[in-house]
């Protein structure tokens, strides 16, 4: 694997890390299953395309994303809640609606960024090689985010919200408003993987309406990873291992796309990405099953 395939790994990683941040907050946090991340993402990357090729400031254009991947979440939740639909099928429905809402939002399938100033232009001035500049910008934001994130969680109101997706019934007894917070936690959820839409809008210099076929298999793959290399019972831990898992899941996928012995080919991703997300799951259980038996 050359430095450039193995930096462009690592950047990806990052960027996706923000969705393990998200899928970890919904499935772990909330234990709200929510698949509207595969429509959150490629919205928060059109949303950022549209306004940075419309002359807005990077900055600005990636809070609007982050804005809109919220909404996206809150509509899932209010509609699971308030019409008490399962879950699962509220964020399909959410999820099937925002093809159409990107569609509408790019005004085609793809924008492209190539000659626009996003939030790493300033950044290039530094004179580091671009493949390094973007992932150190990344590990950064990365840095900053998740320990927000931590903060947030170890607040009365991040409390509360573990409460709920620990015990709803015993957190509502105890006066949480517990829908209140599956609406938050669900638009929290989606903001960050809206974020990592319009990051990877601009770090590869295009938005796509496909570009979140999949991403919540990478979201619960990083999470599973982390979870099987970091030790668990504390939230920092939880948090860093969602980061790591993505990072190792990246390099894993591109690994095994060098190796030509595999003889496989970028239009196999999807099987790999199968696969890994397969071996993650099975290995922990054989070691348990090995360890009991022995």
């Amino acid at each position: 694997m050359s430095a450039i395939a193995f930096f462009g790994a690592v950047e990806l990683g990052l960027v996706y890390a923000f969705v393990a941040l998200g899928v970890y907050l919904s499935f772990r946090i909330l234990d709200f299953p929510d698949l509207t991340v595969d429509g959150s993402f490629p919205l928060g990357a059109a949303v950022a395309a549209v306004l940075i090729s419309g002359g807005y400031n990077p900055w600005l254009s990636t809070l609007a994303a982050m804005l809109a991947g919220a909404l996206a979440g809150f509509a899932t939740a209010f509609i699971s809640i308030r019409f008490r639909i399962l879950h699962l099928l509220a964020s399909i429905l959410t999820m099937i609606a925002l093809f159409s809402v990107n569609l509408r939002v790019m005004g085609r399938p793809n924008v492209a960024l190539l000659n626009e100033d996003t939030v790493l232009t300033p950044f290039y001035r530094f004179g580091l090689a671009d493949y390094l500049t973007r992932p150190l910008f990344l590990l950064v934001l990365v840095a900053i985010v998740s320990a927000l994130l931590i903060a947030f969680l170890a607040s009365d109101l991040g409390l509360a919200m573990r409460a709920t997706g620990a015990n709803a019934r015993m957190a509502r007894a105890q006066g949480v408003r517990v829908d209140r917070h599956v609406m938050s936690g669900i638009a929290l959820s989606n903001a960050l993987v809206g974020l990592a839409g319009a990051l990877f809008a601009q770090t590869n210099g295009f938005a796509d309406v496909t570009a979140g076929t999949g991403t919540i298999v990478v979201g619960l793959a990083a999470v599973i990873v982390g979870e099987t290399f970091m030790p668990r019972g504390r939230l920092a831990f939880a948090i860093v291992g969602c980061i790591l898992g993505s990072v190792l899941y990246r390099l894993a996928i591109q690994l095994a796309l060098n190796l030509d012995v595999l003889g496989l080919q970028a239009s196999d991703l999807n099987l790999i990405s199968a696969l890994l997300v397969l071996a993650t799951l099975v290995l922990p259980r054989l070691r348990k099953s090995r360890r009991a038996s022995a």
